[in-house]
């Protein structure tokens, strides 16, 4: 059982934490209702709590907040976004001064998949003979996702909106692997799907007759400038992949901060990853606590460590 600190107030706290996951949890909650949480650490001493430290988790423009100063950190999913911050690309119309704490390791793709039925062998063949695709995608259409998405249409010259118009329709889902989903898949009822969490669908939807679409050279050039990566799936990581398939890094679940912070603050949090590393849910693309301040296959870091955390990885022997 994970350990609490010694005293009745982390057993009050630890209370809360547990009302706020169920609460937070509800499956029936919808992706744009309450489902994020912000922990709060500070004094409740006198007539007024007094915040020290503040983490959420939540969507990619919470960077606003933690530069402003109303958080002092916050989770976003994947890395690619926050490199769009730091870069003042895509979501962001100019540089942030965000700084990375740690990432949590994930390892992920953002893929694209057309039925075999369609014919279709590109996004631009999809604007040039105007296919009315029946497309599988988040229903949240603030998830980051659907910002790719959003993104990446344009450069063929077309949107969702334009897909609509000329008769294609979407089956809006909830997680990747939406039960809905993998039935409309299994069905024959999807003509398309872009998303990522594939361990959850992507095996399923080749073995029934979905295809991987490689996006062509100059758009990698253009997603890599934003801030997505350009990887590789070899061949037979899942088994009915026969070759391999480039596609869109979505890796990495950056817990980032401003630059202005305290190195003393970055500092401490990277030591209380490591203090309570075994009670942490990792995934299994985690090797251990020197692998959230490095630049790995699960961990993609494209924006630079905060100086207090930078300090701390070096002092353990992670980075050099």
């Amino acid at each position: 059982m994970e350990p609490l600190p010694r005293g009745a107030n982390f057993k009050r706290s630890k209370t809360l934490w547990e009302i706020g996951l169920q609460i937070a949890g509800n499956p029936d909650t919808p992706y744009t209702g309450d489902r994020d949480m912000c922990i709060v650490i500070g004094s409740g001493s006198g007539e007024s709590f007094k915040p020290g430290l503040r983490m959420a988790t939540g969507s990619p423009i919470l960077a606003h907040d933690v530069v402003a100063g109303d958080i002092e950190m916050a989770f976003v999913n994947p890395s690619g976004a926050l490199t769009q911050a730091y870069r003042g690309t895509g979501l962001f119309t100019e540089p942030l001064p965000v700084r990375v704490v740690m990432s949590y390791p994930s390892w992920d793709r953002f893929v694209v998949l057309f039925h075999e039925r369609t014919g279709l062998r590109s996004l631009a063949e999809v604007r040039e003979k105007r296919y009315p695709l029946r497309m599988s995608m988040r229903e949240d259409p603030t998830h980051s996702t659907r910002v790719l998405t959003d993104q990446l249409l344009p450069l063929y010259g077309f949107t969702l909106a334009d897909l609509e118009s000329w008769g294609g329709s979407f089956q809006l889902v909830g997680p990747p692997g939406d039960p809905r989903r993998v039935q409309g898949i299994r069905d024959g009822q999807v003509d398309a799907v872009l998303d990522e969490g594939i361990a959850s669908w992507f095996d399923d939807a080749l073995a029934h007759s979905m295809r991987p679409i490689t996006l062509e050279d100059d758009i990698f050039r253009q997603t890599g400038e934003m801030g997505w990566r350009r990887v590789v799936i070899p061949a037979g990581r899942f088994p009915h992949l026969r070759e391999d398939y480039v596609c869109i890094d979505y890796s990495g679940w950056p817990l980032y901060t401003r630059a202005s912070l305290p190195d003393a603050t970055a500092y401490e949090v990277c030591a209380a990853v490591n203090a309570r590393a075994e009670w942490i849910p990792w995934e299994d693309s985690y090797t251990g606590v020197a692998q959230v301040g490095q630049d790995t296959e699960a961990t993609p870091i494209d924006v630079p460590l905060h100086p207090g955390a930078e300090r701390w990885y070096r002092e353990q022997g992670f980075i050099v």
